[in-house]
Formats: structure tokens, C-alpha cells, sequence
């Protein structure tokens, strides 16, 4: 598990910090919904890092509240998991 948490993160990290720099050049954008579904795959931990180093979507209300659940729903889990 760590290691499939290791490389979604990576992974997730790369796209949102494309999106970024499309966004700086003005070029066609990664979607919203992909992005998110990195996040739920497990990469919402360096997009939360990400999100606030390198300035992109932390003042995107309708952003970041979902990354900030989908945050909330890794924790539950993994408290879940550990109480087993």
C-alpha cells in the first residue's frame, strides 16, 4: 500500500502541476474532474501540499472544499482500517 500511495501521489502531483503551468500559458487545461479523481485514488495528499507551494486552486472555493473532503474520507478510511 505504501508504495501504490508513493506513486499515485507522484502521478497526481505531475498533472496538478501541469495544470498549473497550462494555466500560466494560457494552453488548454487538465479538467477538474481528473484531477479529483487522482485525489480519491490517493494523490489528495501532495495536492494539498501542492495546492498551497506552488499557489494553484487554494482560492478555489469550489476546489478546494471537494479536495478538502476527499482529504476527510482518506483519514476516515484509514482510521477505519486501523481499528481492524
Amino acid at each position: 500500500m505504501p508504495i501504490y500511495l508513493i506513486i499515485i501521489n507522484v502521478i497526481s502531483g505531475i498533472f496538478f502541476a501541469l495544470d498549473k503551468r497550462y494555466a500560466r500559458k494560457k494552453h488548454r487545461r487538465i479538467p477538474e474532474a481528473v484531477l479529483h479523481l487522482f485525489e480519491l485514488l490517493g494523490g489528495v495528499f501532495i495536492n494539498l501540499v501542492l495546492m498551497y507551494t506552488i499557489r494553484h486552486k487554494n482560492k478555489k472555493f469550489a476546489y478546494y472544499w471537494l479536495t478538502y473532503l476527499i482529504l476527510l474520507i482518506w483519514i476516515g478510511g484509514g482510521i477505519a482500517i486501523s481499528r481492524l
